[in-house]
């Protein structure tokens, strides 16, 4: 089945992401791509304790998803990619054709940003970077839970 969802949320793995998305899809594993949690093995630990048994994590840096984004594309089981930030998703699609949907699930709010959605704020960097994936052909939509409606992104940036 592979990935079937790349989502950006700042908080990374949390409970919405395990029971909201992970457990409608029957995901198999989740892989975490963020730098500095890969360089620590006890946030890696924090995160792990929030995931069922049966679903393997994977921490990744953004280099080795690089790498191994193919590997995880071919695995039998259903899988979902997360970021942090939307410049590493931006980089794993920029080098690989896999990356073809986007989903926006919590990005909080912080100095330079503003309010797009309720539970989506972006700096007008942060929208040109999605606008550009946008114009190379990746959909992106912001969806905190998958009973809610997809947003595109004309809608809210």
């Amino acid at each position: 089945m592979s990935i079937a969802l790349f989502r950006i949320d700042d908080r990374l793995i949390h409970g919405q992401v395990v029971v909201g998305w992970g457990q409608p899809l029957h995901v198999g594993f989740i892989v975490l791509v963020d730098d500095a949690v890969r360089a620590s093995p006890w946030e890696q630990d924090l995160y792990r304790m929030g995931v069922p048994s049966d679903v393997e994590v994977v921490f990744a840096s953004t280099e080795e998803a690089l790498e191994r984004l193919p590997e995880w594309e071919k695995d039998p089981r259903v899988g979902i990619l997360l970021a942090g930030d939307i410049g590493t998703l931006v980089a794993l699609s920029a080098n690989s054709h896999q990356v073809k949907r986007i989903n926006l699930g919590g990005i909080h709010h912080r100095p330079g940003r503003s309010q797009r959605l309720r539970y989506v704020y972006l700096s007008d960097a942060e929208v040109e970077e999605l606008r550009r994936l946008a114009a190379r052909g990746v959909e992106i939509t912001a969806q905190d839970v998958p009973t809610a409606r997809a947003v595109p992104l004309q809608e809210f940036a």
